[in-house]
């Protein structure tokens, strides 16, 4: 007999799923068996349901296919909301199957009850729940669909009496969509070049939309004399193999990213989404190309939106152009990103034996080491900081994270799910000491399930970018002071390879040994906490709060930390 709990495995199967990560439970016990009758898709049991969802995005993101993750009834929903979050506004492709309670007991208070359809609104495009049979296959083919077009989560809530319905007849078949080329409107392309003819300093900004795109994206700069400034999501795709990228504006961008689209007179947005409106310049033109229309103006009022594919608009526009355009807006960002680019490296040097090591200097020293096709994921903070700066992109590496949603905790899991996708490729995580031992927990999914991952923990004994961000705004650094354990030695214990490294020299051998493990290793770097990492313009109101800072640890006798700070970072 083919229940509805079948009817879903054997779809899922037939449509090239072949892992589901979640927890189990009651309410999913048929779809557990439903598994186990089917044999075509490996549940992939992770210790909390969040890192499960962040797995199953990591391995949507790196296989640009369907992923799948699972949750019981209640607690075990709730457990996924963060991670579908990330799945979300990262927009890849997911299917979250959420059980429930049994459906008679709706409404009525009963043990772990909550409501799925509310809880998971906000972070999946489609989301409903099934009650009779008659339902489905269109519930299911409608949410596969919906997550397949839109890169977006779906969601089908299924209560654990319904699963176990039977389902008549064969199961239909599923036929996947493929995503549509979108082209620009003509009219939009005249207007597009009339005014990029008419302008002098044109600054394009690029960001995850140029995925696939770079040899035309390049091409077209090379046209319009025009630097590259990338988004943190558009790094992977735009940095490397590109002589006009000027390095990252934002937060934790580059000076020269920032000058490069403060100083254009217009700026030409190429599939992104930046959300720092403070980054923009004030006076240029903005012209925005994005594949999603509701995309288009969200951050700065556009002087032309176009919605079509990145690609399909670079090819088409260089013939519209005017040729023979003078570089020297072109060759000012360059000369800006070569000084910038020679002041980071400096700073990404050894320290004195046994002093905490500057993790600029790791995360150089992980690039240098790293294969070619390395996926990177990295945990949010100071992490992504040393990660953007120093980790090169070639075309072959990847590099995920919680760039749109900022959660904790990702990194670990994100590295799980890349890792089952590719398990012949390396895999590193960069995490930091706060978001590792958030989902500490499954550490234990790496050595359960054979996945050989990497993880370069920044051990530095604090919440690093919380602590600036409360420098910057003049507060005394509060609650984020974290008392570790030695984690290579709790590693050891669950059964990864553990090396801890508190010295500078001690680094390169530790990472190639770790890395040469053919299971999951962890290497514990005790890396400096009074760690500067200046965003790309200071502003007034940081200059204001860092000398408040500053007054306050002295005369709260903590002006150790304004020396630890200045020798840290002054007499390098």
């Amino acid at each position: 007999m083919t229940t509805i709990s079948r009817l879903i495995v054997e779809t899922l199967a037939a449509a090239g799923v072949e892992r589901i990560w979640g927890v189990t439970g009651d309410s999913l016990n048929s779809f557990g068996d439903a598994l186990r009758h089917n044999g075509k898709i490996a549940f992939m049991h992770v210790r909390h349901e969040e890192a499960g969802a962040f797995a199953a995005g990591a391995d949507a993101a790196v296989t640009g296919r369907l992923a799948v993750c699972a949750g019981s009834c209640g607690p075990g929903n709730l457990h996924l909301i963060n991670g579908l979050y990330d799945c979300y506004r990262n927009r890849v492709p997911v299917l979250a199957i959420a059980s429930h309670i049994p459906s008679t007991e709706i409404g009525l208070g009963y043990f772990q009850e909550t409501h799925p359809t509310q809880l998971f609104a906000e972070c999946s495009e489609f989301c409903e729940l099934v009650t009779k049979p008659e339902q489905m296959p269109g519930v299911l083919h409608r949410a596969l669909r919906t997550a397949i077009s839109g890169n977006t989560v779906s969601v089908v809530v299924l209560p654990g009496d319904v699963s176990l319905l039977p389902f008549g007849g064969a199961t239909p078949p599923f036929a996947p969509p493929v995503q549509p080329r979108i082209v620009p409107a003509q009219d939009q392309l005249d207007q597009a070049a009339r005014l990029l003819n008419a302008s002098d300093r044109i600054t394009i900004l690029a960001g995850s939309g140029t995925a696939g795109a770079h040899d035309a994206v390049v091409a077209l700069a090379d046209v319009l004399k025009a630097p590259i400034v990338h988004a943190l999501r558009g790094k992977e795709h735009m940095e490397w193999d590109n002589p006009f990228d000027v390095g990252m504006t934002g937060l934790i961008g580059f000076s020269s990213g920032y000058h490069a689209i403060r100083d254009c007179d217009t700026l030409l947005m190429l599939g992104t989404d930046f959300p720092y409106r403070h980054f923009y310049p004030e006076h240029a033109q903005v012209i925005q190309v994005d594949r999603i229309g509701g995309q288009l103006g969200k951050r700065i009022s556009l002087t032309l939106g176009i919605q079509a594919d990145v690609a399909e608009f670079a090819d088409a526009i260089p013939p519209l152009l005017r040729s023979g355009r003078d570089a020297a807006f072109l060759e000012k960002a360059r000369k800006h990103y070569t000084h910038t680019r020679r002041d980071l490296d400096e700073l990404a040097t050894a320290r004195k034996p046994g002093e905490p090591l500057h993790p600029q200097f790791v995360s150089r020293m992980v690039d240098a080491i790293a294969d070619d096709d390395t996926i990177f994921t990295v945990d949010v903070g100071t992490p992504t900081i040393w990660a953007a700066r120093y980790l090169k992109t070639n075309g072959k590496r990847r590099l995920l994270g919680s760039f749109n949603h900022g959660s904790m905790a990702n990194a670990m899991p994100q590295a799980l799910g890349a890792q089952a996708a590719y398990p012949g490729r390396q895999v590193i995580s960069m995490s930091g000491d706060g978001g590792l031992s958030m989902l500490f927990g499954d550490l234990i999914t790496a050595v359960q399930l054979k996945l050989p991952i990497k993880i370069v923990l920044l051990n530095n004994g604090t919440l690093g970018f919380v602590e600036m961000e409360q420098k910057a705004a003049g507060y005394l650094p509060e609650n984020v002071s974290l008392e570790n354990p030695d984690f290579a030695r709790v590693a050891t214990a669950i059964g990864l390879m553990g090396i801890r490294v508190d010295s500078s020299e001690d680094l390169e051998g530790a990472l190639r040994q770790a890395f040469a493990h053919d299971g999951p290793a962890l290497v514990d770097v005790v890396s400096n906490r009074q760690e500067l990492s200046m965003p790309p313009a200071i502003g007034i109101e940081q200059a204001k709060g860092f000398a408040l800072y500053s007054l306050d640890a002295i005369l709260n006798g903590r002006g150790d930390e304004l020396i630890a700070l200045s020798r840290s970072n002054l007499f390098r």
